[in-house]
């Protein structure tokens, strides 16, 4: 391999964010080795999900969502992967990428976003303030048994991940389980988020843990606000697709120009809204600096009772009714009648939920409609400008200016478009009828047509280098090239030597065999030195490996022999053994080395 291909595919085993912002096949290589994993297809057995093939689109969406928010939580901190510093990564990718550029893109590199992000300051936010300003973590992408393993980490109940792990997770559920075409799913990062967007009905939005539809993006409340933070503030770096990807510092995209194209049109839709009474209350619910310029009045026995907005909005909490939707007038009844006045405030405008004013407008026309009822309103130009970044968000994604390398779509069963079913041209192509050992078998000939085309041509095609990197990403070791993994071991585990850095090899070996020695990966797959460290266990492979990489770190040289399920470490006057069940070799580079 050469250093960027070696990169790549060592960074399919850490999947760091910086990583997958470098290399964003990776995103969707995670997003298949979790489709290939047993565990998400276990979900199909829990009893939440029977008769889930009865239910329609977006009653399936939603017991995804709900079962992911019962068994998993969301988890950023700087302990779980450890860090590491700029100039180091710098070092890796320095030859293969603008580093200015990625300052400017990537929040670890000194990316602030905008005000929004600046004004919080990033590192104080994340807990780096405390160390030097060189000094990064690495947020690593869990696989769904990473995830699922923390329920063995003290203090977690249930599994845990980042964003981006969330995402990949997400989106791998959502076709096993709800069955939705990996056609309508796309994966979005910018530097400081992840979310996925699916193309059904109006649209729906994955938001770590949430799901966000349409109207629950309009609706005025603090979920939503957090939900919006990112695609108001920040550029959307790479779209993945199962057709590809589009970055928005590389000039040339894989991605189906088709289905890049018609999702622009869809998010671009679902971030607009016309405008009524309910919409013009999610407004000033969700930028209360406004209720200040407003009152409201209704009718109450036959009289009129007017309420200052923020009083009104006040009433909300505690309560399930709210101002602007079909339980506005039970609300109206649960105020206090010190707070209602028979004359209008001087000095408020005053709303009315019946007047012909907010019968559903376009925004434009609202806003015509609203200036010249209400002038006084001219003199608070930051109202206009916050109300339209509330009704109309304007996506900031990568461009169209791009070369699109990618290969036109071939369509089957007579389906028109990629909101239906498409097949990319280098046909990977997966369907929700189709088992897990099928969705592996295409997934291997695909590897294979990868080996071929590298031979005859000395260039992969795009489809297929997304299916290998999925079997890397997976940690199937018996069917990788373990160079790229015992880099990512050795170069790329800091947790695994801090937890050991002062304890001797005796010590650390006892600690080891005392864990339970089973591996969060089943069959031949393996496990990195940090994760058997975070969930103290592994199988005996596993911990070989992370004592080898305790061993390269001491700069101590050691013999090993393996004989069936015994692995022997041989140093001078010392020998260490360990058990495994894994039905693999240790690779020659390991045998005798240092």
């Amino acid at each position: 391999m050469d250093k960027k291909t070696l990169e790549k595919y060592s960074s399919a085993f850490t999947l760091s964010d910086m990583e997958i912002f470098l290399f964003p096949e990776l995103l969707h290589a995670l997003v298949l080795a979790n489709i290939m994993s047993p565990e998400i297809w276990k979900w199909r057995q829990d009893s939440w999900f029977a008769g889930i093939k009865k239910m329609g689109p977006m009653k399936k969406i939603h017991r995804v969502k709900q079962y992911i928010m019962d068994h998993y939580n969301f988890n950023l901190d700087l302990d779980t992967w450890g860090l590491t510093d700029k100039q180091t990564e710098i070092g890796r990718f320095s030859e293969f990428i603008d580093m200015e550029m990625l300052v400017r893109s990537n929040a670890l590199f000194g990316y602030e976003g905008d005000k929004y992000y600046f004004d919080m300051d990033i590192r104080r936010h994340f807990g780096l303030d405390k160390y030097d300003s060189e000094i990064i973590p690495y947020w690593k992408t869990e696989t769904v048994e990473a995830m699922n393993a923390f329920r063995y980490k003290q203090g977690y109940e249930t599994g845990a991940g980042e964003c981006v792990s969330l995402a990949c997770l997400y989106a791998a559920a959502l076709f096993v389980v709800a069955e939705v075409p990996l056609e309508k799913i796309f994966l979005m990062g910018t530097p400081l988020h992840s979310q996925n967007f699916i193309m059904i009905d109006e649209g729906v939005l994955t938001n770590n843990r949430r799901i966000v539809t349409k109207a629950m993006w309009f609706n005025g409340t603090e979920l939503s606000a957090l939900a919006r933070r990112a695609l108001e503030n920040e550029q959307v770096t790479y779209v993945s697709h199962l057709s590809g990807y589009i970055h928005a510092i590389y000039p040339e995209a894989t991605i189906s120009h088709e289905c890049y194209g018609k999702f622009r049109d869809k998010i671009t839709r679902f971030l607009e809204t016309g405008v009524d009474f309910e919409i013009f209350m999610n407004f000033l619910r969700d930028y209360s600096r406004h209720q200040k310029l407003f009152q409201i009045h209704f009718l109450c026995h036959g009289t009129h009772r007017y309420i200052r907005l923020e009083k009104a909005f006040g009433y909300e909490h505690g309560s399930k009714n709210r101002l602007g939707d079909k339980t506005s007038r039970k609300l109206f009844c649960e105020m206090d009648e010190e707070d209602l006045s028979l004359r209008p405030f001087d000095h408020r405008l005053n709303i009315d939920h019946e007047d012909p004013l907010f019968d559903l407008k376009p925004f434009p026309g609202f806003i015509s409609a609203l200036k010249s009822q209400f002038s006084e309103l001219e003199n608070h130009p930051d109202f206009f400008h916050d109300f339209k970044k509330f009704v109309h968000t304007v996506p900031r994604l990568p461009s169209l200016n791009k070369t699109f390398i990618g290969q036109p779509l071939h369509h089957h069963s007579g389906s028109p478009d990629c909101e239906t079913d498409t097949v990319p041209s280098d046909r990977l192509f997966l369907q929700p009828s189709m088992s897990r050992e099928e969705i592996i078998g295409r997934l291997s000939e695909l590897r294979k047509q990868a080996d071929q085309n590298q031979t005859q041509s000395g260039v992969q095609g795009s489809a297929s280098v997304v299916a290998d990197l999925s079997f890397y990403a997976g940690r199937y070791m018996d069917s990788c090239n373990w160079t790229p993994f015992l880099k990512a071991v050795f170069e790329r585990n800091p947790v695994a030597l801090e937890y050991f850095r002062e304890v001797d090899l005796d010590a650390a070996y006892r600690e080891m065999n005392a864990w339970p020695g089973e591996s969060i990966y089943d069959g031949n797959r393996l496990a990195l030195p940090d994760e058997v460290v975070n969930f103290k266990r592994g199988d005996g492979l596993e911990k070989t490996i992370l004592f080898l990489h305790l061993l390269k770190s001491r700069k101590i040289h050691w013999k090993i022999s393996h004989h069936g399920n015994s692995i022997v470490i041989d140093l001078p006057g010392l020998k260490f053994e360990f058990h495994t069940a894994k039905q693999i070799p240790v690779p020659e580079s390991l045998l005798n080395s240092c």
